[in-house]
């Protein structure tokens, strides 16, 4: 029998209360968790965007409310979640926006900069929006 030589991921996560300022810890996380790395300004972007995504548009939002960032590098890609406390869900919108509409681009930044990302869950148990990108 041959014994795998690949290492095991790393992973690492984090509850934060659902406030401006804990999302910006939340990208202070993922920025040291990369500590540098030439992905880190995209990712931590991309984590703003689902950050920012479970503050408002959450059940997260109220009183009490939290989100989880779980961040994983296995190999050359990382993967990065944010779950949230449920709520309704709205595809983002792919034609033109209103000049004055303030919502509605971030998961589209999203699909810009990482190579994959995704919605899973329910609006009962909580949404993870996740998003996995090359990181060498």
């Amino acid at each position: 029998m041959r014994e795998s030589t690949a290492a095991p991921p790393l992973a690492w996560s984090r509850t934060f209360p659902a406030t401006p300022a804990h999302a910006r810890e939340a990208r202070r996380f993922l920025a040291a968790i990369l500590d540098g790395h030439p992905a880190a300004d995209d990712a931590t972007l991309c984590l703003s965007e689902l950050v920012s995504n479970a503050t408002i548009h959450s059940r997260s939002h109220e009183p009490g409310g939290h989100f989880t960032v779980r961040a994983q590098r296995h190999g050359s890609h990382l993967r990065v979640e944010v779950r949230d406390q449920g709520g309704p869900w709205t595809w983002p919108s792919t034609g033109p926006w209103p000049e004055d509409e303030q919502h509605g681009r971030g998961l589209l930044i999203v699909a810009r900069l990482a190579r994959d990302w995704g919605r899973t869950g329910d609006s009962e148990t909580g949404w993870i929006l996740w998003f996995v990108m090359d990181c060498p």
